[in-house]
């Protein structure tokens, strides 16, 4: 998978679940969708507590 920005990656997910709530896809559908949500929640997780640490690296220097 592309790395897709923090922004871009929510986006996605609110994609997906938009389309999980419509409930017209089939199993295997689904099952794709849900392992490409998982993905993008990981990669977004990864994201967030790098943000993170980067933010309290800053403020240890000052």
């Amino acid at each position: 998978m592309t790395e897709l920005t923090y922004t871009d990656a929510m986006n996605r997910l609110e994609l997906i679940l938009s389309e999980l709530e419509e409930g017209k896809k089939s199993v295997d559908e689904l099952s794709a969708l849900v392992k490409e949500a998982a993905e993008l929640v990981k990669s977004c997780r990864k994201k967030l507590k790098s943000t993170e640490d980067e933010i309290a690296k800053a403020f240890e220097d000052s």
